[in-house]
């Protein structure tokens, strides 16, 4: 019995592509789709690829689970069995039951299927993907004409099921003794009941909104057996778990937060799935999908080699951008796909390519023909790249030899400049180089600077009790980080609780500690500070106009370790409105600090950390500072400011004021220089000798439009290709 017009069932061209790794919207025909028979029955049509096995059935609620009532037929070539099965409807549970070559009997879930049981069931359901009315038509075409490196980028990672709960109370059994499991158990009790979809596109979008940001990061939401695992062992790939709901209310709250202005990037997992054996694992009776175990995390690495298995992960990117309008992708743990001896310590067990290196050559084909896939298709739909080594070329386009991705978190930023925030004060000036260093190449890729869910978890403590020093230490420590992060160039990422400073670690099975900032004033004065500063950085656009291009950052002083302090310009579109910023991150508060400044004026500060309504002490500099003909830091002018405590401010030219003449030579020679403080005395003649700015001088990689001139004189930039060329 064939569907209506048979479009569902499988064609030659179909086959061949697949078998190519070139289908790219295999999820149109493969899983459980909807569809009517010539005789008017309706029912679903169903197609899996399970090659070199006797038979399969689909088997289900339907037909009471009936080993022999319902076979498939294996199209000639292609080991792909398909068939339409009248009397299904939406939302009845399946699965398909594999009979191995070897007479072994599996009961898989369905690879393609777009929605699943709620755990702990294991089943697939049939759904129907065209029910949903997008209404996100006006902002899809906005982001059309956009262009993604030079606009806010300004991301809020949230794990769907712990963000916030209903109720706070343990669900499941207590101990003998009455207590409920807790971290360091490995089954700890639930807290609450999670959110669903709905509600998290009534509350979670309007935190969102109120907040600032530009983005929300949903941890992996592809159905997956252990919450513990956070969504990255998933066992369906086109099914957004049904924890929170069905497809449709995933779809819903994707709209509701282009409703409100808000992108969404999707975390996906294509470098392996969980081991479970109603998954992909072993899917035929022997490894099919994938062609070998991580040595760490004992999941199933994909079989890139494969065409049928690139067919499948290439759709499940796409699938994700068209069917649930994703503005963007990133992907999980490139680093263990590019590298063949990943997790391999042992040298008489690693592996090498025919060229005699590392690289997973079928892996990075992979990654560069996804990427490619998507410029083609999607090119306004961002890919990130979580790629925690120094591979070359990750933001390039494939044509030059690069991966293709548009981002790269910069790992070594976040590991150094923990790693100074961690250490104490006195011990800061020996670790300068560590909070300076990302200079020497951050525009070598397009980095998104994170502080992710894995700083926070497994033992790593949150990031506030990792600041030394009594509580209004720590608290200015999270400022000063959160403004170093704000105001450095590229994008930017922070994970749920981060902006509230919650004392313990994000916990998957419970929701962040909010009752903080309703109860205690040290944690509503840090949500009120990154508040905003979002806000700040989305009002003043030279902060992410060039975030990616060395000539939107200068320095003024990254030498001066004595005192922790760092100071930069950073430049946008318009000269006019360009920032000086300055970090003190000692905890010594700075009076008649002399620093240089790029242009005579008069100068404004617009933002301090250590203002009294973010929990600061109120080192401020207000009213108007002039400039004085006093050289420094390789400047011709410099300002006198006040430098707060463990804090930042910035500084704008708002301005004109009068330049006195220059002096006479002899009149120069008989006035010696007196630098502003003791501190600075020591190293005045340094500093005035030092070059007037270190300037990043690498090439820029991947892709973005010619950003507008900043004055006739200058010189344009050139443009540069998209990195997911076609």
């Amino acid at each position: 019995m064939e569907s209506p017009d048979s479009t569902l069932y499988l064609s030659n061209d179909d086959l061949f592509l697949f078998a190519r790794g070139e289908w790219y919207r295999s999820y149109e025909k493969m899983g459980a789709h909807p569809a009517v028979a010539e005789d008017g029955t309706h029912g679903y049509h169903f197609a899996v690829w399970a090659p070199d096995v006797r038979s399969v059935h689909v088997i289900g609620d339907f037909n009471g689970w009936d080993e022999t009532a319902t076979p498939l037929e294996q199209t000639e070539t292609g080991g792909i069995w398909q068939g339409f099965v009248p009397g299904i409807e939406e939302g009845a549970l399946y699965k398909y039951l594999i009979e191995c070559a070897d007479g072994r009997k599996l009961y898989k879930a369905d690879p393609y299927g777009f929605y699943a049981e709620k755990v702990p069931g294991t089943a697939s359901r049939a759904f129907d993907l065209d029910g949903y009315a997008w209404k996100d038509g006006h902002y899809l075409e906005q982001r059309r004409n956009r262009d993604m490196f030079a606009e806010p980028l300004n991301i809020f990672e949230v794990h769907l099921g712990s963000w916030r709960r209903h109720g706070d109370e343990p669900q499941g059994e207590p101990r003998p003794d009455g207590t409920y499991p807790g971290p360091g158990d490995p089954f700890p009790a639930q807290r609450g009941v999670m959110y669903s979809y709905d509600d998290l596109a009534d509350e979670l979008v309007s935190y969102v909104k109120e907040m600032g940001y530009s983005h929300i990061e949903i941890m992996p939401v592809n159905e997956h057996p252990f919450d513990g695992s956070w969504g990255y062992q998933p066992t369906g790939y086109y099914a957004a778990t049904a924890r929170y709901g069905n497809p449709r209310q995933f779809m819903h709250l994707i709209d509701a937060c282009h409703e409100a202005g808000i992108g969404v990037i999707l975390d996906w997992v294509p470098g392996g799935f969980c081991a479970n054996a109603e998954g992909l694992a072993n899917f035929n009776g022997e490894m099919l999908y994938e062609h070998k175990i991580h040595p760490n995390w004992n999941t199933h690495q994909f079989h890139y080699g494969r065409g049928e298995v690139r067919s499948f992960l290439v759709s499940n990117a796409l699938f994700w951008a068209e069917r649930f309008h994703a503005d963007g992708i990133r992907m999980d743990g490139v680093s263990s796909m590019l590298y063949m001896n990943f997790g391999i310590d042992d040298p008489g067990q690693k592996r090498f390519n025919e060229k005699g290196t590392e690289e997973d050559l079928d892996a990075s084909a992979f990654i560069r023909q996804t990427n490619a896939a998507m410029g083609k298709f999607y090119p306004d739909v961002m890919m990130i790249a979580e790629e925690s080594t120094a591979w070359p070329l990750v933001t390039y386009p494939p044509e030059d030899g690069g991966l293709g991705f548009h981002f790269k978190w910069d790992m070594g930023w976040m590991n150094d400049t923990l790693h100074y925030m961690q250490t104490d004060f006195p011990w800061r000036p020996g670790n300068y180089r560590m909070l300076t260093f990302s200079s020497m190449y951050q525009f070598n890729e397009n980095f998104i600077l994170p502080l992710s869910h894995d700083e926070v978890v497994n033992g790593k403590c949150s990031l506030i009790t990792r600041m030394p020093g009594d509580y209004w230490r720590q608290f200015a420590g999270m400022r000063a980080l959160a403004f170093y992060q704000m105001t450095h160039p590229g994008g930017k990422l922070n994970f749920m609780g981060n902006e509230i400073a919650q004392f313990i670690e994000w916990r998957y099975y419970e929701g962040i500690q909010y009752f903080l900032s309703e109860q205690y004033d040290t944690h509503r004065h840090q949500q009120r500070f990154v508040r905003h500063l979002n806000r700040f950085y989305n009002e003043h656009p030279t902060l992410w106009q060039r975030a990616f291009e060395s000539d939107g950052f200068e320095w003024i002083d990254a030498d001066n370790a004595d005192q922790s302090i760092i100071s930069f310009i950073r430049r946008g579109d318009d000269p006019k409105e360009d920032l000086v910023v300055l970090i003190n991150f000692d905890v010594n508060a700075r009076e008649d600090f002399r620093m240089g400044v790029p242009e005579w004026g008069v100068y404004e500060e617009l933002f301090n950390t250590d203002n009294e309504r973010f929990g600061g002490s109120g080192v401020l500099n207000t009213g108007k500072i002039k400039c004085q003909d006093e050289p420094w830091n390789g400047r011709e002018q410099s300002i006198v400011v006040r430098v707060p405590p463990l804090g930042g401010m910035i500084l704008k030219k708002t301005g004109a004021q009068r330049r006195p003449a220059k002096k006479t030579a002899s009149s120069g020679a008989a006035k010696a220089k007196k630098p502003a403080s003791k501190a600075q005395g020591k190293k005045a003649a340094e500093k005035d000798a030092k070059p007037a700015a270190k300037k990043a001088v690498t090439k820029k990689p991947a892709a973005k439009k010619a950003p507008a001139v900043r004055d006739a004189s200058e010189k344009k930039p050139v443009a540069k290709k998209k990195a997911s060329a076609e």
